[in-house]
This record gives structure tokens, sequence and C-alpha cells, in this order.
């Protein structure tokens, strides 16, 4: 088997300027191109030098041919978000849909790969992590087009919602894409192309680690990634669908086997508020700029974090980012909470109403305005006038969802000696590494 070639989502927007450095082909014309282009959308159709068109597809005629797009948004909805341009390997195809032109690069699965470890940490990271994230990175993406495959091509799935009267439990996860096997962004795994440096040290690790994924032993394993599990990792029914999945479990991130369960309040309340030892409590600058590029090291403080909020900060926020009229906020309750200590569902009590969301991401997004680092918080009600809190805080744990491989933790142990199948053992039991090509 060779690895597969995989179409990836970059952006949509109306009208773009892009240029081929090296000799591209229009495959429908047959025309040569190369340098600067323009396209526009217009009444659902892609106007290009002249024409209309629903769908495009330039080939590059030599592998060191690649193209560049302006002003891609990165970290869309994230508190890091920005635009940048960004150059790739490989086709591109241009695709009309109802909100513009979706710019999709086709590209060698490997290729990809070395640019998801390029984008996702830093190029002078540690050879062991860098070889169990490209174990994982691999593994995810693979069972994406597996899915893909059985279902005979992507389909569109929209998020998941269970909505009464009374609450509100949605989540989303990576199988959304109509048009793609994945996106390019935080959403699914972070592609920036070639746009980021990447080392001799990265393409040595993705050949040695060529085709290896991991599996069950039935199926490809589902390999998710946070940047921080705040010490305990999540298990993957209280972020997403309610299907176990056993290697993506809930785990000490230390030496240690034991840890308390925090799916009961008092146990989250006292170990959120508490500084446990574990391998992603670090605060040294040398491993933590392995995992976090330049954005990302504007992040500070993310294995223990604390924000806070007037009261008509917050009531404002709620309103904006779930469309409800609270009125002014009582309280936040936990009413359910993950084996990590993220909160699954929680109760907003307001003057005028009460209401329950979930899951962890929709939690994130309605009490920020971009994404809480994670949902695994306590809450404090200070300042209180006639049963009324003027501020709330909130202190909290991890950066992330917190299930599977902790990419801090990770980089820490592959400096404290161990082996990248030390490590996918570690934040993945009972799994094993199998070569697929």
């Amino acid at each position: 088997m060779e690895a597969p070639v995989i179409n990836v989502g970059i952006m949509t927007e109306k009208a773009v300027s892009f240029t081929f450095h090296g000799e591209y082909v229009h495959t429908e014309t047959g025309n040569f191109l190369s340098g600067e282009q323009r396209v526009i959308y217009v009444n659902g159709n892609i106007v290009f030098n002249g024409k209309l068109y629903k769908e495009i597809f330039f080939e590059p005629t030599s592998v060191s041919a690649f193209f560049e797009l302006k002003a891609v948004t990165i970290g869309v909805n994230f508190h890091w978000q920005r635009q940048e341009d960004q150059r790739f390997k490989g086709s591109l195809n241009l695709v009309v849909t109802d909100k513009g032109i979706m710019f999709i690069n086709q590209v060698d699965a490997e290729e990809y790969l070395t640019s998801v470890i390029s984008s996702e940490m830093s190029a002078n990271a540690s050879r062991e992590l860098l070889k169990a994230h490209a174990v994982i990175s691999r593994s995810w993406l693979l069972a994406q087009v597996e899915k893909n495959f059985k279902s005979n091509g992507p389909k569109k799935q929209h998020p998941n919602v269970y909505r009464d009267n009374q609450q509100l439990i949605r989540w989303y996860d990576h199988e959304d894409h109509e048009y793609f096997d994945v996106c390019a962004d935080d959403h699914c795994q972070r592609y920036q192309g070639i746009t980021r440096a990447s080392s001799l040290t990265i393409k040595e690790v993705i050949q040695e680690t060529r085709g290896e994924i991991l599996t069950d032993g039935e199926s490809i394993c589902d390999t998710r990634f946070s940047k921080c599990c705040g010490g305990i990792t999540e298990q993957f029914e209280y972020c997403w669908e309610p299907v176990p999945h056993p290697y993506l479990a809930a785990l000490r991130d230390s030496r240690e086997n034991t840890f308390p369960d925090l799916t009961v309040e008092a146990e989250a309340d006292k170990w959120i508020r508490t500084s446990p030892e574990a391998f992603c409590n670090t605060t040294d600058k040398a491993i933590l700029s392995q995992i976090l590029n330049n954005y990302d090291q504007e992040t500070t403080d993310f294995y223990r974090w604390q924000v806070s909020y007037t009261q008509k900060e917050l009531a404002e926020l709620i309103y904006r980012k779930s469309g409800i009229n609270f009125g002014e906020i009582l309280d936040l309750i936990p009413l359910s909470r993950g084996t990590s200590g993220r909160i699954e569902k929680l109760k907003i009590v307001g003057t005028h109403q009460t209401f329950i969301i979930g899951k962890e991401l929709e939690i994130r997004r309605t009490l920020s305005e971009t994404h809480l680092y994670s949902s695994a918080f306590v809450v404090d009600k200070e300042d209180i006038y006639f049963d009324i809190p003027q501020r709330f805080v909130l202190t909290g744990a991890g950066w992330g969802h917190g299930v599977g491989l902790c990419q801090i933790g990770a980089a820490v142990m592959g400096e404290q000696g161990y082996n990248y199948r030390q490590i996918l053992s570690h934040y993945f039991p009972g799994t094993e590494i199998e070569k697929r090509y």
C-alpha cells in the first residue's frame, strides 16, 4: 500500500489572489500557468481569466513547484487568530460553495504530515516527541480517510445537538466536512503547508515512522491530542459522542497511576485549586518552545489559570455568545464533570431564566470571547449585593479538551528519556504500532 493522497480544506473566500511558484497546468483547458492569479466569486460561479467555472483544478508540473495563498486565517475563533500568507506543495482545487470559493490542497499524506508536525510544534522538538506525534497525526488522518472511504467520500455532518427548553448539549467533531478529508486549522490538525520551517530532523522522523499508525487490534485509533491535560487526561465520551474508546481513557499524567475521582465536585475543586505534580506541569521555556510556536507562546499559565468577569461583562458575554438573555447572572453551577475535572454540563442561573449548556467546547465558547483554555474550572462569586455577585472568578486547569496525548506532557517525557513507543503507550494504553505502508 502506498501513502494515500488526501484533500485538505484551506479556506473559503469570495475573492483571493494566489501565486504559482513554478509551473502549474489548468487541467480543464490544458493551459500552463505561473505567477500571480486571481479568482472572484460571482453569482455562484468562479470567475477566472474571464470565464465562469464551478470547479477548477491546478496541478504542478514538477515536484519543486508550490502555490502561495494570501491572507489565510489561522486559529479561527481562538484567541491567537490572525492572517498570514502560506505556501503549499501539491495540487490546488477550487470548488464553488454557497459561502464562496473553497480552496483545497490535494497532497501526499506524508508531505501533509511533514507540515503538520512543523505546524503543531517547533522543529527543534526532541526526536522521540516528534516520532510520537508523527504516529498519532498519521493515525488520526488515516482514520478520517478510512471513514470517508467507507461512506463513499466525505459526507457533511452537522454538529450534534440536543436542545429543548431547559438545555443545549452540543459537541463538535472533525467529521463535518463535505468537500475534503480534513481542514487545515485547529479544528482538525494544524496544517500550514511549507510556511513553517521544516528541519532535517522532522523529515527524518517522518521517513523513519513512514506508514506507522496506532491500532486497537481492530481498527486505526482515533488519536486525539491537546496542549495540556492539566494533570489527568479526559475520556472521549465527555467531550464528544457518548461512545467509549478504551484507549482514550482517564490516566494520571505522571509516573504515578493513582488519581482522585474528579467527577466528584469536591475532589475536582481541590485538584483544580492546587498544582499537583505532572509531566505537563512545567514552566521550562526550552521544553515549552518545542510545543508552542511563536503565537502559542503568547499563552501563559495554562497548567493552572484564572480569568475574572464583572457582573456586567459576564452577563453581556453570555447573552452575546448564547443568544439567551439571562438577565443578571446569579450562579454558574457544574452539574457533571469528566474524569479530568472538565465540566460536561453547566447550569447558568440568571434573574430571568436558568439554562444548561454542554459539552466542554460549547461551555468554553460561551464563557469567553474566543475560548476558555478548558472547561476544567471552579467558580468563585465575589462582592455579593442583594444576592447578586458583582464579580465571578474562574480558576481552571489545562489547555484544550485533554483527551489522548498531552503535547506538553509528551515533550517533558521526551526530555526525560522516554522513547516514542513509551510515550504512545502512556497516553494510549492497550494500543499497538502497526506499519500500514
